[in-house]
């Protein structure tokens, strides 16, 4: 299955679905038939310039889909919450990369003039929420008074802006709280407006700690190049990343390599490296059947004590009682 569009604010993504799939819309939601798999879109008009369309569906085809940037800017800013970050990929150049164990692709804060095309594998349980958000709504909402450079850039809208954000549990809580909720609560629409109004306080709380730079506008080659150098990061976590090698195989020079990446992701290139390795230890341990030294060694620690201590640092306890439920 394959589902391309052009985001823009007059865009209705359940019309415009149902009519490529020849599938009925009934209200705000629609059902997928059985032919195609299990569940449901939802599309939900919050207030003025806010709106929230939660995906929550099991599909017998991979699905893949396909944003198309568009050719002019509008002031429409679009946040998506991957909350099965393991299962899905991102396929931003001409390579799918996985939404790996690694939450740090898991929130996307962008423009709608970038391109990005997300894939799910078939059978797999699926369920995001994207927020579609006019910058004036969310100045009113946010009633920031001194934004940094990030949300700044954000509040004006500005051709080119991209930024991911990890998937913490507070707002994973909340993502599956909105794909799981009734929708015969005559209270709903008030429901969604809070949960919703609390996931963007929650990322934007990140966004505002991150340090202040000069921000380059992202062009959609650009995007592709961060792509790969994401996917050659996580290809390998027990080998730390040589930016030499990284610059020269997605053909950017060095400083904007890493003056880009720390501006999209909010964290140095080693860093992002080391918070990944501590998130695969973490699953390993807790899902791989793996002891506290295999771990290390598998992740390229040759010092378990080292491993032990910068686990330590990234989720506040030893591993070994992180691996029993500590």
């Amino acid at each position: 299955m394959f589902f391309e569009f052009v985001p823009n604010p007059q865009f209705d993504f359940l019309t415009s679905f149902a009519q490529k799939f020849n599938v009925p819309v009934e209200g705000d939601r629609l059902t997928i038939p059985p032919v195609m798999g299990t569940g449901s879109i939802r599309k939900i008009a919050l207030s003025a310039g806010l709106k929230l369309v939660v995906h929550r569906y099991k599909l017998k085809q991979d699905f893949i889909l396909n944003r198309v940037g568009t050719d002019t800017p509008n002031n429409l800013v679009s946040v998506i919450f991957h909350s099965n970050e393991a299962t899905a990929s991102v396929d931003t150049g001409e390579k799918a990369n996985p939404l790996s164990r690694s939450s740090a692709f898991a929130i996307q804060i962008a423009s709608t003039d970038l391109n990005s095309q997300i894939r799910f594998p078939a059978n797999t349980d699926i369920y995001f929420v994207v927020v579609g958000i006019m910058k004036d709504a969310l100045k009113e909402l946010l009633a920031i008074k001194d934004p940094n450079r990030v949300v700044q850039t954000i509040l004006n809208a500005a051709p080119g802006f991209l930024f991911y954000e990890s998937m913490s549990v507070e707002i994973h809580k909340i993502v599956k709280q909105l794909t799981d909720a009734r929708e015969d609560n005559e209270l709903g629409n008030f429901y969604h407006r809070l949960k919703v109004q609390e996931l963007l306080y929650l990322v934007f709380e990140k966004l505002q700690k991150r340090e202040t730079q000069r921000h380059s506008a992202v062009h959609k080659d650009d995007v592709e190049k961060l792509s790969l150098i994401r996917a050659a990061i996580l290809s390998d976590l027990s080998i730390p990343p040589s930016l030499p090698e990284l610059a020269k195989m997605a053909g950017f020079g060095e400083t904007k390599m890493k003056d880009l990446f720390k501006q999209v992701f909010g964290d140095t290139i080693y860093n992002y490296y080391q918070q990944a390795r501590m998130e695969e230890a973490a699953f390993l341990l807790k899902h791989g059947g793996l002891s506290v030294s295999e771990t290390g060694y598998q992740l390229g620690f040759a010092n378990l004590s080292h491993f032990g201590r910068l686990f330590e640092k990234y989720h506040g306890v030893k591993p070994k009682k992180y691996a029993v439920g500590g």
